[in-house]
């Protein structure tokens, strides 16, 4: 296999807890985490002669390409694995960054499956588990990449079941915000963390009223405190009739979920002059 096209999918935190921060730096967390069929697309391919990866994205706003988590993911397996072959890696982007949607730690799972398919290595998810968690805290969740209740530092995961099929409305405010950031001001500023048990419990039985109580995120004041504008987003989206909204991730990104399709196309009408708006759904499969 010379070439491989594959998904990079995006996430949504319907709950984030943050319990405390270990002495390595790192924050214990307790999270529900839920894949959406919104995608980037990575083209990878085997280079026939190089001395190095390559890792090119077609989306300028992101910065040093040089230094996407995808080269550092490849660098890693290929360590381990004792292999030599080098590769080229194409990202189409379009999950939106600095959103909280986990686009950068998707790229780094998904080249970490597409290496291990395209060599035939048979590395197993828990492998790719322990390689993706010393790049960052989202890659363990999307190398399963479905329903999850995730702990830890995000490498210890849960499946759990979604009974509903939700469209998902993902508003974004213009300005970013990076989750070093985020996470630095939360230690500074009072949180909240809510009952991820009642959380599981209403998305298994479909209770949307259950759910709109119970969702939490403790990096929403501090995110808030930064970019005010995600609490504008998330009023609007309350005032239109969402009942289950919240920040996903370190932000800016605000969700909904519902299963109403009217209210959704009224809603991005209303909002896409003024945000980054995307309408997507919870994937239940990879």
């Amino acid at each position: 296999m010379k070439h491989l096209s594959i998904k990079s999918y995006a996430k949504i935190n319907i709950s984030l807890n943050v319990l405390n921060k270990r002495k390595d730096g790192y924050h214990e967390l307790d999270m529900v985490v839920l894949p959406v069929e919104l995608h980037d697309t990575l083209i990878i391919s085997k280079l026939k002669i190089g001395h190095d990866n390559f890792v090119t994205v077609d989306d300028f706003s992101i910065g040093n390409i040089q230094y996407n988590l995808a080269t550092f993911a490849i660098d890693r397996l290929t360590s381990k694995y004792k292999i030599d072959q080098k590769f080229r890696v194409f990202i189409h982007k379009v999950i939106p960054t600095e959103a909280g949607l986990g686009g950068g730690s998707s790229n780094a799972a998904f080249t970490l499956k597409a290496v291990n398919k395209m060599m035939k290595l048979n590395i197993s998810d828990d492998e790719l588990i322990e390689i993706g968690k010393t790049l960052g805290a989202d890659i363990p969740f999307f190398i399963k990449c479905e329903p999850a209740r995730v702990t830890g530092i995000g490498e210890i995961l849960e499946p759990i079941e979604v009974k509903k099929n939700y469209e998902v409305l993902i508003v974004k405010p213009v300005q970013g915000l990076s989750t070093k950031d985020v996470f630095e001001k939360c230690d500074s500023v009072e949180f909240k963390t809510g009952d991820i048990d009642m959380v599981i419990k209403a998305l298994k039985e479909g209770d949307d009223e259950l759910l709109a109580q119970s969702i939490n995120n403790s990096l929403e004041p501090a995110a808030i405190s930064l970019v005010p504008e995600i609490q504008t987003v998330k009023d609007k989206l309350y005032d239109l009739g969402f009942k289950i909204v919240q920040m996903s991730g370190s932000g800016t990104s605000v969700f909904a979920l519902t299963t109403d399709r009217k209210l959704m196309k009224l809603a991005e009408k209303k909002l896409e002059d003024d945000y980054i708006v995307v309408r997507t759904k919870i994937l239940k499969t990879k």
